[in-house]
Parts: C-alpha cells; structure tokens; sequence
C-alpha cells in the first residue's frame, strides 16, 4: 500500500489499520493449531510447511506495523495519543512475533510433545488462543468505541472483553503449571536438551496469553485517558 492510500485509510478512520493488524496478529498466532497438529503426529514436513505460512504471516503483520508508524498522522483529531496507538501496535506485534519463535524452535529441534502430554498441551495452547482471539475482539470495538465517544454500552462491553481476557489469562497460568508438574515427572527418561526446550516451548506457549492480556491492558489504559 502506497503511503497516500494508507493516509487515506487513516483520514476515513484512524484506527481501522490497528484493527486490521490484530486481525493479522491473531491469523498468524492460529497457524500455531494446524502447525501442532503436524507435530503431534511426527509429519515435520507438513509442520515446517506450516511454519513458513507463520513467518509469512508474522512478516505481513510486521509490514503493516511499520506503515502504520510511518504514515499514523500527527495532529489526529480523536481523544487518543498517537503514542498510546504506537504502544497499542507495538504490543499487538509481540503476538505474531512469539508465534513465529515458538514455530521455529520446535521445528529447529523436531521437537516432539510427549505422547502423554498432548491431550493437555492442546487444550492449553487452545486456551492461550482464546486469549487472543479476546484481545482481537476487544481491538475489534475500536471503530464502535470512537462513534460513541467511548462511552455508553460499548464502552462496557470492552470492559467485558477486558475482564474475560484477564480471567482467561489466569486459566492459562494454571494449566502452564499442570503441564510443567507433568513434564517435571516425565524428565529423567527424555533427551535432557529437549526437555529443556520443552519447558522453554511451554512458557512461550503461555507468553501468547500473557501477550494478549498486555494488549487488553494497554487498550484499557488508553480508555481510562480519554
């Protein structure tokens, strides 16, 4: 998008760009699903296939970032900073970039999840994408926000949102902590290295969560500003 267009976007809205990045952020961070499936079943091809389909993602989320800071004007007239939307854009790309990492190391190793340890990994790399998706809505509100003067009944369902994400952040803290006690019993009979890198995988699974909750965090001290 050329610099004039994507002035133009920010004349007719200007936060419709930061919407349009969660929404990248989010897609890249739900490859992670179809990418661990390939993981699970042993398929490293199918799993690096998936893994470059991140890269691209978190590249293309990473490019709009950068036109958004680049091109966001400064005399915006909304009751906004322009630095607080730089913070906001800056803590969405954190997603992407965590999912990229999480990719590349697992397939970097071909680093297996334990076969009595998938069933629960799934359900909590499901509930760290919840958390996304909740930080996707709640940015989501942005446009609706701004007509209302942020205030009103979509100024409380972002409150909702926020609110949800913090509770499942908390969900994803607890079964981070059954997953570690699993592994912890399992440890002695696996590769010392992968283990190692297993915990790793296991906390940046959970930075997802902790990433997205940041966003709802960010967004929601840019409200109470306003």
């Amino acid at each position: 998008m050329s610099a004039n267009s994507f002035l133009g976007v920010f004349a007719k809205s200007p936060i419709k760009p930061m919407i349009e990045h969660i929404d990248q952020v989010h897609d890249c961070a739900m490859t992670l699903k179809p990418f661990f499936q390939a993981v699970y079943a042993g398929d490293w091809e199918a799993a690096d296939e998936h893994r470059i389909a991140i890269v691209e993602k978190e590249k293309a989320a990473d490019d709009l970032k950068r036109e958004i800071r680049l091109n966001l004007p400064g005399g915006l007239f909304m009751p906004v900073e322009r630095t607080d939307l730089l913070e906001l854009v800056s803590q969405q790309d954190r997603i992407a970039n965590k999912a990229k990492d999480i990719s590349g190391l697992v397939t970097g190793r071909e680093l297996a999840i334990p076969k009595e340890m998938v069933e629960g990994f799934d359900a909590y790399l499901s509930r760290c994408l919840d958390a996304t998706d909740k930080a996707k809505q709640t940015i989501g509100e942005f446009d609706d926000l701004l007509e209302v003067g942020f205030k009103g009944r979509e100024r409380r369902i972002v409150d909702s949102l926020i609110s949800e994400l913090d509770c499942i952040e908390k969900d994803t803290d607890a079964l981070q902590v059954k997953l570690r006690r699993q592994l912890r019993t399992m440890e002695q009979d696996m590769n010392p290295l992968d283990a190692m890198f297993l915990y790793k995988i296991l906390d940046w699974v959970g930075d997802l969560a902790d990433l997205a909750e940041r966003v709802g965090a960010r967004f929601e001290l840019m409200l109470a500003r306003v």
